[in-house]
């Protein structure tokens, strides 16, 4: 028998050998790649590509079996060339990152960050670089695809705007490498721990600011109120109103500028706002895209910027099933910083409150009489009697307000035609929380009701009303 039929014959032996145990080919094959996997490192496009070269030989072993020893020649070669490409992937040791931003961002608001990758590598590397943002970042250009040289550094910088606020912690850049030739792909991950804090958009304090320098707050539905008594100061000039009493006007300063010009005076006694702040499971809902926690925060930081620029005191304390946070009241501006620092990270939680924490968390800490705002949602008969309760009690130290936030869904039910039963199942919880109200009412303290985009400016004007009759 000549020798090219003997290894005809020897080759056709070792097919049928692997036919037998094709199992073996699987297993062989499919190892190596679970354990390269294991370490985030992926076949790229390239592999399969190169594959394709003993697969068009291996096709040919059909017409002739002498075919099998360049098949099995090209696979041994592309999986030589595959292994050595393999030890050029970069590991995490030299690859390391820095990052820069501000601490502070603002919601809706841009902000910028710069980050660094370093390769102290010693060769070239091709990156694609992704930061480790938070989905409620909005980022218009977050990939970026480099070529970084040996021990080199680059410099990479995008802007972001932040959908919602609280404390978010940026962990780390992802990369992905490719190897030298191309073979494989591995995903990185860079630590570079960095923290940036997502503050409330404060542009309505400013823009009350500006109104009330121009004595337009009655844009923002903000009422003058006419103070009783003479516990009052000077405090600037300014135009006259409709609504100013005639005795307050400055003829010397009126004669002066050829229009009428009046005198305003503040209160010169220092009182003290506490907002209690429920963030139990009946403020998750929304209104208007905001949870009703977020209202109730924002409205709290617009009054108390109010309440500070007249000189009194504010405090805070975030409850649910616990004591969230508290902030002594203090008067002055720089407490608007403690203010925001304590609120912005503060969301309702998915549990029961606890009212009786609260109020005995207020009793324990604030001894001396205040102007305690409670904003809160209920909607059960066993909350409400502890609202009245504690709301009852307090009002033998404190003057007391409750809020009680409405829901847009209960109206809607109670408006609509389709069906009765829960139209009136609705009116009759809008009833029940009228009674409630005017129980609080009776009780001596302070009863709104109000829907939580529009809560703002009742507030403003109630305390502005108890300010004025020195209900404190």
């Amino acid at each position: 028998m000549e020798p090219t039929q003997q290894q005809a014959e020897q080759l056709q032996q070792q097919l049928e050998l692997i036919q037998m145990f094709p199992w073996l080919v699987l297993v062989a094959l499919t190892i190596p790649l679970i354990i390269v996997a294991r370490r985030k490192v992926y076949p790229h496009i390239v592999y399969p590509l190169a594959l394709l070269i003993p697969t068009v030989l291996t096709a040919g072993i059909i017409f002739d079996a002498t075919w099998l020893v360049p098949a099995l020649a090209a696979d041994a070669l592309i999986l030589s060339v595959s292994l050595l490409d393999l030890f050029t992937l970069p590991s995490t040791s030299s690859l390391r990152a820095e990052r820069h931003h501000n601490k502070v961002a603002s919601i809706v608001k841009n902000s910028n960050v710069a980050f660094r990758m370093i390769n102290e590598s010693s060769r070239r590397l091709r990156l694609t670089l992704l930061d480790d943002l938070p989905e409620t970042f909005e980022v218009e250009e977050s990939i970026f695809r480099t070529s970084i040289g040996k021990r080199e550094t680059k410099e990479f910088q995008y802007s972001f705007k932040p959908t919602k606020r609280g404390q978010f912690n940026l962990q780390c850049i992802h990369v992905r490498s490719r190897s030298l030739l191309g073979f494989w792909v591995r995903h990185l991950t860079v630590p570079v721990e960095t923290q940036i804090h997502v503050y409330p958009d404060l542009h309505q304090l400013s823009h009350y600011a500006l109104l009330a320098r121009t004595n337009r707050l009655n844009l923002l539905g903000v009422r003058r109120t006419r103070k009783v008594g003479q516990d009052n100061e000077f405090e600037r000039l300014r135009e006259y109103t409709r609504d100013d009493h005639y005795r307050n006007i400055n003829w010397r300063s009126t004669a002066r500028h050829n229009k009428l010009i009046v005198q305003d005076y503040q209160n010169t006694q220092s009182q003290r706002i506490i907002f209690l702040i429920d963030c139990g499971r009946m403020m998750t809902n929304e209104s208007a895209d905001m949870t009703f926690v977020d209202h109730a925060l924002n409205s709290m930081l617009m009054l108390s910027h109010v309440a500070l620029s007249k000189g009194d005191s504010v405090g805070l304390i975030c409850f649910s099933d616990k004591i969230h946070c508290f902030v002594p009241p203090r008067s002055g501006m720089s407490q608007m910083n403690q203010l925001l620092h304590a609120s912005f990270n503060q969301f309702p939680r998915m549990v029961e409150s606890r009212y009786d924490e609260a109020f005995l968390y207020l009793a324990n800490r604030c001894n001396k009489r205040a102007l305690v705002i409670l904003i809160t949602n209920v909607v059960d008969e066993v909350n409400s009697q502890q609202v009245v309760q504690y709301m009852q009690t307090v009002s033998r130290r404190h003057l007391p307000i409750s809020v009680m936030l409405r829901d847009h869904n209960i109206f809607d039910e109670a408006e609509q035609t389709k069906s009765l039963y829960n139209a009136a199942a609705a009116a009759q919880i809008l009833n029940w929380r009228h009674d409630v109200l005017n129980t609080l009412t009776h009780r001596g303290a302070f009863a709104m009701d109000v829907f939580p985009e529009d809560m703002t400016t009742p507030i403003i004007n109630q305390y502005l009303e108890i300010k004025a009759r020195h209900l404190l």
